[in-house]
């Protein structure tokens, strides 16, 4: 009589398999697969096989563990492709789309075409939007003009009709114009020209993306374009103009553009093409501008539309212009300040260097609720002690001592020696100190008491504003630690 219907060894063999494919670690074995497979990745077909048959894969192949891949191997094709090609994987959108990411990062963009073109006519449903984006971002960044418009015209046209059309155009450059790929954009819109006519929105887009890389001249070109072509540009792309005449210091050109723009489209003019006007006034010190726009946005019936970061930009303007207690006025007025409307005029006080006045308005903004954030801080230190630091009243509270001793604590003997040599030498060319990177350091349980002996101690030699600033942050970052222990 025949016990087994296996001999012994095979049954031993395949519990030891079922057994192991049930305890085995999920981690392990994802770092037992990335493992062979970048071990493996050049080794013949056979050979990778049969690596990847002695693992205790599950079956079907899970969508979850192609996302780990993806993530393990972004920027290398070979591993992921090879294992699909094993795995014989049934991909759904979102994976499909995840792999072509890898692809395209890993500049294989043969391959990537050949996925893309054979899996969606075989299998329409893998199209998406991310899918298609995905492709043409790659396709844009290797200068691949041609193969973007035969996607247009030679498979969305015939195979998606619907696709085929100005709104999935004007999708695709907006995000290759996102992406800083609008040149590339642009090309793309004017090979399509026959079969798919650019719209005002069209243009609109690619005036802003031109605006943002900085390319003013090709954005007014494409402005004169749209205007001939019987297209008004969108607000937006007045507002963009605007700025960015701003940031190349054509200030007179960019009042010119605003005129325009109220002249041609006074009733769409909204209330941020106010604010960046007055935003940019009050930077350049013209406050008497910023006053009439302002006055002309409260004309308009916009008032409910200002928020305290406008007011904020006028009360810097007024403390740069040394008009203080008018600026004082405005903050009192408005019901409800917030962060934004204290920061422009703890701004505006320190350019006086007036320090000691915005860490009272400091101390206001903590009395009143309203929390500090790190560019407060920031912004009252290197207003107490300089953006590379000074010595203080106490030879043993100054930026040496204070900051870096700090450093050598965190053991950045580097930026030490920089200073250091600047002591020394004073000839020696060192960085500017980052009093972000030394919030971010000390942001800790350590931080917590140092902040707290450091604020003592300058409070002790008469260094009282300073002193609490420092306080503060301790306080802070101790709160922030114990509802840390809390969540936990």
């Amino acid at each position: 009589m025949q016990i087994f219907q296996k001999t012994p060894s095979i049954l031993l063999k395949s519990q030891t398999h079922t057994l192991s494919t049930t305890i085995i670690n999920p981690d392990l074995l994802l770092l037992r697969l990335t493992t062979v497979l970048y071990q493996q990745q050049h080794a013949t077909d056979s050979k990778l096989h049969s690596h990847l048959n002695s693992l205790p894969l599950p079956l079907p192949i899970p969508h979850e563990l192609i996302f780990h891949l993806c993530s393990r191997f972004p920027l290398s094709w070979r591993p992921l492709h090879r294992f699909i090609l094993w795995s014989s994987f049934s991909h759904s959108p979102s994976t499909f789309s995840r792999t072509l990411s890898v692809f395209g990062a890993s500049k294989n963009i043969d391959l990537l075409w050949s996925t893309f073109t054979s899996s969606i006519l075989t299998h329409p449903k893998l199209l998406t939007s991310s899918s298609l984006l995905t492709v043409l971002h790659s396709l844009a960044s290797s200068r691949q003009i041609s193969k973007c418009v035969r996607i247009f015209d030679s498979i969305l046209k015939p195979h998606f009709p619907p696709l085929h059309s100005i709104d999935t155009l004007n999708l695709v450059i907006e995000s290759l114009s996102n992406r800083k790929f609008v040149r590339e954009a642009k090309d793309l819109v004017s090979k399509l020209r026959p079969s798919i006519p650019p719209d005002g929105d069209t243009y609109g887009i690619l005036i802003l993306g031109f605006c943002k890389i900085g390319d003013l001249v090709m954005a007014s070109k494409l402005w004169n374009r749209a205007v001939d072509e019987g297209f008004e540009p969108t607000i937006e792309a007045y507002e963009e103009i605007i700025v960015t005449l701003f940031k190349t210091n054509r200030i007179d050109d960019a009042l010119r553009m605003f005129a325009t723009l109220r002249a041609r489209r006074f009733g769409d003019a909204r209330a941020d093409s106010y604010r960046i006007v007055i935003q940019w006034m009050c930077k350049l010190g013209r406050v008497r501008y910023a006053h009439m726009v302002f006055d002309e946005m409260l004309k308009r019936g916009l008032w409910l539309a200002i928020d305290n970061q406008t007011v904020g930009a006028l009360v810097y303007g007024l403390v740069a212009r040394n008009r203080v207690r008018e600026a004082y006025r405005v903050v009192e007025m408005v019901e409800r300040p917030d962060i934004g409307l204290y920061h422009g005029l703890m701004k505006g006080l320190l350019r006086l260097k007036r320090a000691g006045e915005a860490t009272e308005v400091f101390r206001e903004m903590v009395r009143r609720g309203v929390e500090p954030i790190m560019h407060t801080y920031i912004m009252l230190l290197q207003g107490h002690l300089g953006r590379r630091g000074r010595k203080g009243k106490d030879e043993m509270v100054n930026f040496e001592s204070v900051f870096v001793g700090g450093l050598v604590k965190q053991g950045r003997m580097v930026e030490v020696s920089k200073f250091v040599e600047r002591v020394m030498w004073g000839g020696v060319e060192v960085p500017r100190f980052d009093y972000n990177k030394f919030l971010y350091w000390f942001s800790n349980e350590e931080g917590v008491e140092m902040f707290e002996s450091v604020g003592k101690r300058m409070k002790e030699v008469g260094m009282v504003d300073l002193g609490d600033v420092f306080l503060r942050y301790g306080e802070k970052m101790a709160t922030r630690d114990r509802r840390r222990r809390l969540r936990i």
